[in-house]
């Protein structure tokens, strides 16, 4: 890698690009200038129907742009399992290249919709598309541009020079859910050395993303275990010594856990605030550093082992329970908290419960409406919610079981979390030209 690279201390020409520096010989036009933006499938999931179409569609919309892809470039090739198969498309919206054009490899999709600064316009580049009918879903953006303009493997890129997000975190919209226009993005500047150099440094990320990918395939390999003894354990197919001639029985969640009031008035000063993500990813902090905005006037604090819900997101299996990082965080009236009655519920043992199928299944039922925020989960039919369950004892024998698992693939994410710290340094380095590829 050494041996690829400028010597840092270079000194180069530079010019003034938002609040750094760049090399003097890249370009810094605007991103509408460069890409242009293709038509998007705006409809959840749920709206699908089983229309008989000619060709497999697959669909990406914005939670799996922040949930599932790690990695700045999207290879289907090595994620074949990621995108979603879908069986037909809205009737009144029938496919057609001309109407929702597939996308291909070099295409950006782009999340217009975020529950954290830090997903602001979150991005992927297609990679080995090849013959697949895939097309950009719900609260995405999906642009194109050509090779004479960027090149493959580096477009993605564009967006994640630090000036770049910060511009993007500055001009976001939004309180609980932030996001940016097709028309902002347009105008936001973006870094482009000369094609040669994007190819180069394209070239030495993914070299760093193949070592990624080879510790995600072992990670995939622990999770998939973990997820066989989650099956088993969580639904009594499989029961652990000592317990096997007791019985599980189904009650409802109020036997387990109770609702959990601790209001506080709105904050005066900066404070930080607890939201969740979809898909069962857990919690995250997040500051708001201009209380006085906020349109609430009450909040509510969350403590360790908590079980919190968000009532706008449940139906996208938004609940989890509550980390220690995240004692005396503030939530909305949106975020409804639960603690577990003593000897009756163990939290480590939800910890795993509330993200099987069935949990999202039921999520579903109770939260009616339409698509996307206008479905809000029903509380009092949440604490309802009927589940076949075991007693206490062996709630907790088999938490232990799956934190032991828990434990193995966390030591191995710990790895690629190091990984790629280490590459988003070097990209920092390869973006500000601060290191100049060879």
């Amino acid at each position: 890698m050494k041996q690829a690279v400028a010597n840092s201390k270079t000194k180069v020409n530079t010019k003034p690009f938002y609040n750094s520096v760049i090399p003097n010989d890249w370009e810094t036009p605007v991103f509408g200038s460069i890409f242009t933006f293709l038509k998007t499938f705006s409809f959840s999931r749920e709206q699908l129907t089983n229309v008989k179409t000619k060709d497999e569609v697959r669909n990406i919309h914005y939670g799996d742009i922040h949930a599932t892809f790690e990695n700045e470039i999207l290879d289907l090739e090595i994620e074949k399992t990621i995108p979603y198969l879908l069986d037909g498309i809205i009737e009144h919206a029938k496919f057609e290249d001309d109407s929702f054009p597939s996308l291909k490899d070099g295409d950006l999709l782009i999340a217009d919709a975020s529950e954290d600064y830090e997903g602001v316009c979150d991005c992927v580049e297609l990679k080995n598309v090849k013959g697949a009918k895939l097309i950009s879903g719900l609260h995405t953006f999906a642009a194109r541009t050509t090779e004479d303009k960027v090149a493959l493997g580096f477009r993605t890129y564009t967006l994640k020079h630090e000036q770049v997000v910060r511009e993007l975190r500055r001009i976001a919209t939004g309180t609980s859910v932030y996001g940016i226009s097709k028309t902002n993005l347009e105008k936001v500047r973006i870094p482009l050395p000369t094609l040669p150099e994007q190819k180069a440094i394209a070239k030495l990320l993914s070299t760093a993303d193949a070592t990624i990918h080879t510790t995600e395939k072992l990670i995939a390999q622990k999770e998939i275990r973990k997820k066989w003894l989650m099956q088993q354990l969580l639904t009594g197919k499989k029961r652990l010594k000592g317990f096997e001639n007791t019985k599980w029985k189904i009650q409802p969640l109020e036997n387990y856990i109770k609702p959990i009031i601790r209001e506080v008035p709105k904050p005066s000063n900066p404070y930080l605030g607890i939201g969740l993500r979809s898909h069962g990813k857990g919690t995250f902090l997040k500051h708001d550093e201009q209380p006085e905005k906020n349109s609430m006037d009450k909040f509510y604090v969350v403590r360790p082992n908590d079980l919190i819900v968000n009532i706008t997101f449940a139906w996208e299996q938004a609940i989890a329970i509550v980390r220690p990082e995240d004692d005396g965080a503030l939530a909305s009236h949106r975020f409804p908290t639960y603690t577990f009655i003593e000897e009756k519920g163990h939290a480590d043992f939800f910890r795993f419960y509330i993200l099987q199928p069935r949990m999202k299944f039921m999520l579903e039922m109770i939260s009616p409406g339409g698509a996307g925020r206008n479905r809000v989960m029903s509380k009092s039919d949440f604490i309802k919610l009927e589940f076949l369950l075991p007693e206490y004892k062996e709630q907790k024998a088999i938490a232990q079981v799956l934190q032991a698992a828990d434990k193995e693939t966390s030591i191995l994410k710990l790895k690629a979390e190091k990984l790629r710290e280490k590459k988003k340094g070097l990209m920092q380095q390869l973006l500000t030209g601060k290191i100049r590829v060879k």
